[in-house]
C-alpha cells in the first residue's frame, strides 16, 4: 500500500504541475492563449473561467476531503482534458501531447486514489 501511495502522490503532483503551468500561461500570456483558442474555434472569453476552474480542480484533487467534491473535480478535469485532446487532434495542429499526458496522469491518479481511499 505504501508503494501505491507514493506512486499516487508522484503522479498527482506531476498532474498538478502540468495543469497549473498551463493556468499560469492563461494569465501571463493571454495573447498566445487566445490565438490558440481562436485556432480551435473556442471563444476567448472562456480563458479566465477555465483557468479558475482548473485551479480549483487541482486544489480539490490535492486537498479535498469530501469524496463527492473530489469526484466532481476529477470529472471536471477529465472533461476539460478530453475536450482539449480531441480539439487538438481534430484540428490537426499536433499540440495534443500535453493534454494526452495530463489525461493519462489524471486517470492514473483517479484509479490509485480509489485503491487508497476506498
Amino acid at each position: 500500500m505504501k508503494t501505491i501511495k507514493i506512486i499516487f502522490w508522484a503522479v498527482t503532483l506531476l498532474l498538478s504541475i502540468l495543469i497549473l503551468s498551463g493556468v499560469v500561461m492563461y494569465f501571463l500570456n493571454y495573447s498566445r492563449i487566445s490565438e490558440g483558442f481562436i485556432a480551435l474555434n473556442y471563444p476567448t472569453y472562456l480563458i479566465y473561467p477555465i483557468a479558475i476552474a482548473k485551479t480549483l480542480g487541482v486544489i480539490v484533487v490535492l486537498f479535498g476531503k469530501k469524496r463527492l467534491i473530489v469526484e466532481w473535480a476529477y470529472a471536471g478535469l477529465f472533461f476539460n482534458l478530453s475536450i482539449a485532446f480531441t480539439a487538438h487532434l481534430m484540428t490537426g495542429d499536433k499540440e495534443f501531447g500535453g493534454a494526452l499526458v495530463a489525461l493519462l496522469f489524471l486517470i492514473t491518479s483517479y484509479i490509485l486514489r480509489k485503491k487508497i481511499y476506498t
